[in-house]
């Protein structure tokens, strides 16, 4: 089932293209529930192992247009304050001036501009990614794993996806250099996602 196609497809048009009627009945507004989805990233750390983390608190709104799903759009916003490594006094410097400087930029945010079908259930989603004062574009590989009615009667939609990314490009540039050569944290950074997101419209 294909949730987003690409833009400006010279073959099909909406008016005349054949409309799946399951992909369909997902059109509407999704807001992402925290309590089952998960935000995170994997550093390198001092050249020989990873660092995971991961942000408590998120939030945001997955629109998808089953008719149209090159119209479909993702908004999260997430709370830096938030991070957890598992070790507070790790998180208390990823908070500072040094790394995301939480006080003065609270945020994390996307805002996705344009999305692809890759085959299959993959997608490509592009978007703008907001750290601190700095946005550049991010490309995010989802898969879309299905949607269900919970025991509550809410229909759930579940997508999950990486993007890797090099903190520098967004002034996370505080390291330092290790006696045997090398640094302590590593640049490329992995983001991953795992969103379950409830219908409210």
């Amino acid at each position: 089932m294909g949730l987003f196609g690409r833009k400006n497809s010279t073959a099909t048009t909406t008016a005349t293209r054949e409309v799946d009627p399951a992909l369909a009945a997902l059109t509407g507004t999704y807001t992402i529930d925290p309590a089952h989805s998960s935000i995170g990233f994997t550093v390198r750390h001092a050249m020989v192992t990873n660092v995971r983390g991961s942000f408590a608190e998120h939030e945001g709104t997955l629109t998808l247009d089953g008719t149209d799903p090159s119209a479909s759009a993702a908004v999260i916003d997430v709370k830096i304050a938030s991070v957890d490594t598992g070790i507070a006094d790790r998180d208390n410097h990823l908070r500072g001036g040094d790394f995301f400087d939480a006080e003065q930029f609270p945020l994390m945010t996307f805002r996705s501009t344009e999305a692809h079908q890759l085959g299959g259930d993959k997608y490509r989603i592009v978007g703008d990614l907001t750290i601190k004062d700095v946005t550049k574009p991010l490309a995010i590989d989802l898969e879309f794993n299905g949607s269900a009615t919970d025991p509550y009667g809410n229909q759930r939609v579940g997508f999950e996806g990486s993007a890797d990314i090099l903190r520098s490009d967004w002034g996370l540039t505080w390291n330092a250099a290790l006696e045997t050569g090398g640094v302590v944290v590593s640049d490329k950074v992995k983001l991953t996602f795992d969103i379950s997101a409830i219908k409210s419209a």
